[in-house]
């Protein structure tokens, strides 16, 4: 994807990133740095904390109306500890996208002007070697609406200037 003049700098950036997202739970975040060895377990997909908070990562896909592909943000969902067992059980194999979806709570501050952290959400796991899906709700919430209906690039220019200048 081409680059991009940014409003916020002002400054030419050579990419427009179409996927963004947290590298770890919200959760995660507020434990001290010092304590996350003994009371955390984070990988690339799957996070541990305290041995009774369960997250998986996930994409939420939100269609690009005037684009060739989809924004995607990568986001963090709290899962209950049968579903996490259950996800995890299931990571390798094949046939894992026939699960019936899991019922979460998104665990990630997204760039929306109402807060993200804990809406409801679902979690569909996909074919092996592919990440996980979530479908949000409430309707009502400008996150769910836009990946029900989409967004213009123009958003996607608005959401990357708010990542590259940490607005969130």
């Amino acid at each position: 994807m081409a680059g991009f003049q940014c409003a916020t700098c002002g400054q030419y950036h050579d990419q427009l990133p179409m996927c963004l997202g947290p590298n770890a739970p919200a959760l995660w975040n507020s434990i001290p740095p010092d304590e996350r060895d003994r009371r955390t377990e984070l990988s690339s997909d799957q996070c541990v904390i305290d041995r009774q908070h369960f997250f998986i990562l996930g994409r939420i896909i939100i269609p690009v109306i005037d684009g060739p592909d989809p924004f995607v943000w990568l986001a963090w969902v709290s899962l209950s500890e049968k579903n996490f067992n259950r996800v995890c059980e299931l990571w390798d194999s094949v046939g894992r996208e026939n699960e019936p979806p899991y019922f979460a709570w998104l665990q990630s501050a997204l760039a929306y002007p109402f807060p993200t952290l804990s809406l409801k959400a679902s979690l569909q796991t996909m074919p092996f070697g592919e990440r996980p899906c979530i479908s949000v709700e409430p309707e009502t919430h400008q996150l769910a609406t836009e990946q029900q209906h989409g967004i213009t690039m123009a958003r996607v220019r608005d959401i990357a200037e708010a990542a590259l200048h940490g607005s969130w």
